[in-house]
């Protein structure tokens, strides 16, 4: 992925950024950032995918996008659908981390038509019972990755809303169409594996697999995650 400027597009208020590359006939594969990292952290696994094209953006607030005046949820998923709008893409593979996971799996649940093939990497589901409030230790988050180009605003905001119980989305799950590969990072991941489960069960089409990675499991066993990926990407099979 090159370093060069980077094409954008208006979505609202907001400004774009995202990497285009590669070229094939199948639906273009788009990858989805953490909070606090930025489109660049998808390089190997986008050279994996040669023969597709690969749609890397920054979300908002984030690497080469611009700033928000909010962090909702449905805020990232609504630039998302923009650039997917604005590039003309009818129906495509999702790959989501973290944050990015959960603005893929809203988009796979409210127009299922327009994913094939979603991938959830060591995503959070909403919790069944509210969390406590974001203390000073979550928060230092930002602090410790000070030297990530991101709007550290928004740590607070998106944690609380990641731990909002809505059972409405629970609910929704098995409307989701498209097959979908849950990737757990195993012991070392802060993201309960008995709610990954649930979700694997609720899912229609839905297969869960464990990399003892930790949270970044993209980042720090890089060919496992290729090996269960891409084959899965490159599939026309449900389970």
């Amino acid at each position: 992925m090159p370093t060069s400027v980077l094409p954008t597009v208006r979505v609202g208020d907001v400004e774009i950024a995202y990497r285009d590359t590669g070229s094939g006939d199948g639906p273009p594969v788009v990858l989805l950032h953490a909070m606090a990292s930025s489109g660049r952290t998808w390089r190997r696994l986008a050279a994996c995918l040669g023969d597709r094209r690969v749609i890397v953006p920054d979300l908002r607030g984030h690497g080469r996008s611009s700033r928000a005046a909010d962090y909702t949820l449905a805020g990232f998923r609504d630039d998302i659908v923009g650039l997917l709008d604005e590039l003309g893409l009818r129906q495509v593979d999702l790959v989501g981390h973290s944050l990015g996971g959960r603005v893929a799996a809203m988009i796979a649940l409210e127009q299922p038509g327009r994913v094939r093939r979603l991938v959830l990497e060591d995503t959070p589901p909403p919790p069944h019972e509210p969390g406590p409030p974001p203390t000073r230790s979550l928060a230092s988050l930002a602090e410790l990755l000070v030297w990530r180009a991101f709007d550290r605003t928004m740590v607070r905001p998106v944690i609380t809303q990641f731990r909002t119980p809505d059972p409405f989305w629970w609910s929704r799950l098995p409307a989701v169409a498209a097959p979908t590969l849950l990737v757990h990072g195993g012991p070392g991941s802060h993201v309960r594996l008995d709610h990954v489960t649930e979700m694997t069960r609720r899912l229609p089409n839905g297969r869960l697999v464990a990399i003892a990675a930790g949270h970044r499991v993209h980042s720090r066993c890089p060919n496992q995650f290729r090996d269960v990926v891409v084959p899965f990407l490159q599939s026309r099979d449900t389970w």
